[in-house]
Formats: structure tokens, sequence, C-alpha cells
């Protein structure tokens, strides 16, 4: 929440949103245990994960406003959450889906890490290759 208050509606909203797609999933998993709602077990997660890849798409097209690193993380994460709702029906995706995870922790592990090295030192240690926009005639006339 930290986000809001420092002016990043981005980062507020997908770290809102991503932390309660773990809370939901737990509670996913957890009816799941149970046996609440077996009829509906069918398609439930296909469709929870394909929810959260449409999500994660809308974001994607927002980074690349901002870095080519976000545009590689939120891209991995929207193929990620695809190959899971397909994964529900077939082994080997799911498979395939947990190698594009690890790589997509590991580019939002080195993300997060650039991000707080390059800000804290004040300078660019590590790449994150920031979108910087053309001069448009919008920008001229503010």
């Amino acid at each position: 929440m930290w986000e809001f208050a420092a002016g990043n509606t981005f980062g507020a909203s997908a770290f809102t949103s991503y932390g309660a797609f773990w809370i939901s999933l737990g509670a996913f998993i957890w009816v799941h245990y149970l046996g609440w709602f077996a009829m509906a077990q069918e398609i439930d997660m296909f469709l929870y994960f394909f929810v959260w890849g449409c999500f994660s798409a809308l974001l994607w097209g927002i980074t690349f406003r901002i870095s080519k690193a976000l545009v590689v993380v939120f891209g991995s994460l929207v193929l990620l959450f695809l190959l899971l709702a397909i994964g529900e029906y077939s082994v080997a995706v799911h498979k395939m889906a947990g190698y594009l995870g690890i790589f997509c922790g590991g580019s939002a592990i080195y993300t997060g890490y650039a991000t707080l090295l390059n800000e804290t030192w004040k300078g660019k240690f590590l790449p994150l290759a920031p979108y910087t926009p053309p001069e448009s005639d919008y920008e001229a006339k503010q």
C-alpha cells in the first residue's frame, strides 16, 4: 500500500491485485480440498487462471510505458497464466508452465532488485531499460 503513498499507481495496483490472487488461490484450493462445489471443479481452475491471464495482459500493456524489464516480467506472467489454464487439461503443458514460472519469478526478482539497487544508490548499476517516450505534440502543449 506504500506504493499509493509514493504516487506509483501501477505498483500499488499490481501488488494489491497479486496479493489478492494468492489469498484467493489459497481459498480456491481449500474449497477444492473440502469438496465444495464439486460440479464446478471440472472447469473452475481453467477459468480462474484464464481470467488472471487476461488481467495480467491488461497490466502488461501498461508496462510498455515503464520499462522493458517489466515488459518481460508481465509478458512471461501472461503466458504463465495461460499455460496454467491450458495445463489443467494437459500434464505436459502444466510442466512447461512450471519452467516458465521459474523464469517469470527470476525476472521479477531481478527487476525488483535492480530497481531497489538503482534507486538506493542513485545510479544505474543494473539495467532496467526504462521507457523513454518520444517528444510529442501533446507534451509540447503542456
